[in-house]
């Protein structure tokens, strides 16, 4: 009985977002801005305008929540395999339910929008679909993840088994 021969894998990467600041910065962060925050409002207070305080409060309420919508969204993730016969794309997002797209190498285009803007996506083009990646990296990681998948696929579809 013959093993099953796996194929070679070009281009193997998890991309993340950038993580927001740790939890124990996030508290000290904030207890400086209510700890700032309370004593304008005592300030206000004593000078007359009292109803500057609840503002102060939820300002504070507000960053805080600011925050936690941070952490939570810098957990999703992207899991990128590159075979020869395979572009497999799984998503895991912050919130809904896990995806996974796969593309024939051979038809797949990158495209990086050249626009002046940094804010330009990155896509994978087969068959007339799009599909974006990396949506959450920076401008120079989604150009340098461009630049290594295009060399990936040019290896993937040179590869010949024999």
């Amino acid at each position: 009985m013959t093993e099953p021969v796996s194929e070679p894998v070009f281009f193997d990467a998890v991309l993340h977002p950038n993580p927001p600041l740790s939890a124990r910065a996030q508290l000290i962060v904030l207890a400086l801005v209510a700890a700032a925050n309370f004593g304008l409002g005592i300030a206000f207070m004593l000078d007359g305008a009292w109803p500057v305080m609840p503002f102060m409060g939820l300002d504070v309420a507000l960053l805080a929540w600011a925050f936690r919508t941070s952490r939570k969204a810098a957990q999703c993730s992207e899991h990128v395999t590159l075979t020869p016969s395979e572009l497999r794309i799984a998503r895991w997002p912050a919130r809904g339910q896990p995806s996974q797209t796969a593309l024939n190498p051979y038809w797949v285009r990158v495209v990086l929008e050249s626009d002046v803007l940094p804010a330009r996506k990155l896509t994978l083009w087969s068959h007339g679909k799009a599909t974006e990646l990396g949506s959450f990296l920076g401008p120079d990681d989604r150009a340098s993840l461009a630049e290594a998948l295009k060399a990936a696929l040019r290896s993937a579809r040179e590869y010949r088994p024999f």
